[in-house]
């Protein structure tokens, strides 16, 4: 083990390789053990080093990480931005490299401040506090971007039961503390009274997990629904290309005509692929039948609208027949819909020009949408990824719906990375969720985060099913994550004023 936690690259080739093993523990491999594993090598890895190469060995683990877990880019820049082989390359070891700092900064920072090696205990609470921090703080600057998350490990995890208490994050921080108790277990074998404690702390999670396992927090708000969701399996190439935009429309109107009549019938993100108001007519047709059908009718479509005197271009949902409203999407995918330092970038590569890439962030203020009678939470593609903005949607909602449009990616995992991250939010909120996406999969959700129908990726299809207005909330949708913010805050805290303490004696 001496290696492990000694300066040098063999402790720094296995910073590496825990970061990527962490990959394997999410989807499609569900090999929910490596997350622990992971945390756990990332915490030895720390345990003697200076703050400088602290700094080193984080960076490792989050290039580990972010190499394998979201290699999946590289389908989007080179088969659809356009950029060759060697520099798709390029530029996703120079992505890798800066977000790798994610990891490095919490780990010079816990070496130089944090850490408490002669209370094995609380080092352990106090690295679980960090590992929270780490995620919460990618998921929040320059926007954000809230992947690869060790608690989406445990969707079907014995800890699953936690996520309607406290969120994916109070997941997280249980592993990462449980981690850090197995590695300190020798040590706290010489304190009887520490070790019983650190006995219960890694015991009551799995316990309380179980045990909550298969608990209904919510219950229906009315009957069934039923629900045809539409996966048009459009390529890529002809998503946005002018020649085939009637096509699109007429796959989309052929398809349900073709469907069966059901209260719900959902299109996936951008299903009408043109600004909405010139597709008024088609619409005002599509509204029609599905009243005539009683049928709320719910599609992606891009919006304009004129704001101080300024046009802005939106990506939306609206609902039409028996339903009504239009949600603007607020959390944009940086060079996928808008274009950062975009005066610098705009016309370097096609990456950084890909259509639809100016879009504006839609008001934090808006409704919810409206369709027989119930309000759903509208999620379009990379939102249902933010827990916490997830949850104030949720909270005011009786079903989930996101809709998506996968295709940039390709035969990757990152699809699948985001279907479990939607079933995390199912399970969260206690609701059902209807996910519709362009070529998979598109599935129904049941709010123990089951997938209970659903197409194969890359193919066209219809998807019948029922979901359940829910009532009431999960533990998680009333406080959100405020408890384990403070418990967090306290813990890092209370380290901090230790190890100032300490050097003053």
């Amino acid at each position: 083990m001496r290696w492990i936690t000694r300066p040098g690259w063999p402790g720094n080739l296995l910073a590496v390789a825990a970061g990527a093993i962490t990959t394997l523990a999410l989807a499609p491999f569900d090999i929910w053990p490596l997350a622990l594993l992971a945390a756990g090598l990332f915490y030895l890895g720390l345990r003697e080093l200076s703050p400088r190469q602290a700094l080193g060995r984080g960076w490792c683990f989050g290039f580990g990480l972010y190499a394998a877990g979201t290699s999946w880019i590289y389908v989007s820049i080179n088969t659809y931005g356009g950029a060759t082989p060697l520099l798709a390359i390029g530029l996703l070891l120079a992505f890798f490299a800066a977000i790798a700092w994610f990891f490095a900064l919490p780990a010079w920072l816990w070496a130089r401040w944090l850490r408490r090696n002669e209370a094995p205990l609380a080092d352990a609470l106090c690295f679980a506090a960090l590992w929270v921090g780490q995620e919460a703080f990618r998921g929040w600057f320059l926007t954000g971007f809230p992947w690869l998350y060790s608690g989406y490990s445990q969707l079907d995890g014995p800890l699953s039961g936690l996520a309607p208490l406290g969120g994916m994050w109070l997941i997280s921080f249980c592993l990462a503390l449980c981690a850090a108790l197995l590695c300190n277990l020798q040590r706290l074998r010489a304190r009887k009274s520490f070790l019983a404690v650190a006995v219960v702390l890694l015991l009551a999670p799995w316990a309380i997990g179980l045990a909550l396992k298969h608990h209904a927090w919510t219950s229906p708000a009315g009957k069934p629904l039923s629900v045809a969701a539409l996966q048009g399996n459009v390529e890529q190439e002809l998503k946005w290309n002018p020649e085939h935009v009637n096509a699109q429309l007429a796959l989309y109107r052929d398809m349900s005509f073709s469907s069966k009549p059901v209260d719900l019938l959902v299109w996936p993100e951008t299903a009408v692929p043109i600004l909405k108001d010139q597709a008024e007519g088609y619409l005002d047709m599509m509204g029609s039948f599905a009243a005539e059908r009683n049928t709320a009718l719910i599609t992606g479509v891009p919006v304009r609208e004129v704001v101080h005197q300024q046009r802005r271009y939106y990506n939306g949902i609206t609902v039409t027949g028996e339903g009504d409203g239009t949600y603007l999407k607020q959390k944009l995918v940086p060079f996928g819909e808008y274009v950062p330092l975009q005066d610098m970038l705009r016309g370097l590569i096609a990456f950084f020009d890909l259509p639809m890439s100016d879009f504006a962030r839609g008001p934090a203020d808006q409704p919810l949408l409206q369709a027989k009678g119930y309000q759903i939470a509208p999620y379009i593609c990379y939102e249902v990824v933010y827990p916490e903005f997830a949850a104030s949607l949720a909270a005011r909602s009786d079903l989930l719906l996101t809709i998506s449009n996968d295709t940039w990616f390709g035969t990757s995992i990152g699809p699948l990375q985001h279907l479990q991250m939607a079933q995390m939010r199912a399970l969260e909120a206690g609701r059902w969720m209807i996910r519709a996406t362009n070529n998979g999969v598109t599935g129904l959700i049941d709010p123990f985060g089951r997938i209970t129908a659903q197409i194969p990726q890359f193919e066209r299809g219809i998807l019948y099913g029922e979901v359940v207005p829910m009532q009431q909330l999960t533990p998680y949708l009333q406080w959100r994550s405020w408890p384990l913010v403070i418990l967090c805050t306290a813990l890092l805290g209370w380290a901090l004023l230790a190890s100032r303490i300490a050097k003053t004696v």
